[in-house]
């Protein structure tokens, strides 16, 4: 074998098929799509659209409740947190908020803050400063020496509604 008889095995490397591209080429004209129509044309979805007929998504009964108002907390264990604290991937020295719990990778999403919750053990002494905190992981941070300070968190909807009023102060005044 030679560097020059090294090839891709055989349909490794498909070309894309090139529609409208003229009559001899089998997709021309149309391009595969028929004649008018919905189908036919750019930019249409008709995802779950069954020709008028109730589609299904809206045909089934529907359960529970989805609070739009609920506040949104990225948990935190504190086992998980004296987990980075031992792996090095976050600093007991300081207070641990938020900012800190996101950089080790703890804290994933939680737009309204960190909750912390009482699940596993802590051995060093730390300071919190978190959105809020279980009994238990208070508890369990007051008793190795620690402090959990609980700031108050402002919803997403509660900035809106401050921002939208602080406006029309301003155009009245």
């Amino acid at each position: 074998m030679k560097l020059n008889d090294i090839r891709d095995n055989k349909g490794a490397r498909q070309s894309r098929v090139r529609v409208g591209r003229g009559i001899g080429s089998g997709l021309g004209k149309t391009a595969g799509r028929g004649q008018k129509g919905a189908k036919s044309r750019s930019g249409v979805s008709i995802a779950g659209f069954e020709g008028g007929q109730m589609p299904l998504h809206m045909r089934i009964p529907k359960r529970g409740f989805n609070n739009i108002f609920a506040k949104d907390y990225a948990e935190v264990n504190l086992g998980a947190v004296q987990k980075a604290i031992d792996s090095g991937r976050l600093s007991a020295d300081g207070t641990i908020d938020h900012d800190s719990l996101k950089a080790a990778g703890l804290a994933r999403g939680g737009k309204d803050g960190v909750r912390l919750l009482g699940k596993g053990a802590l051995t060093g002494k730390l300071a919190f400063r978190v959105a809020g905190a279980s009994a238990g992981a208070k508890a369990a941070v007051e008793k190795a020496g620690g402090s959990v300070e609980v700031i108050e968190s402002v919803s997403a909807a509660d900035k809106a509604k401050a921002k939208k009023g602080s406006a029309k102060k301003a155009a009245k005044g």
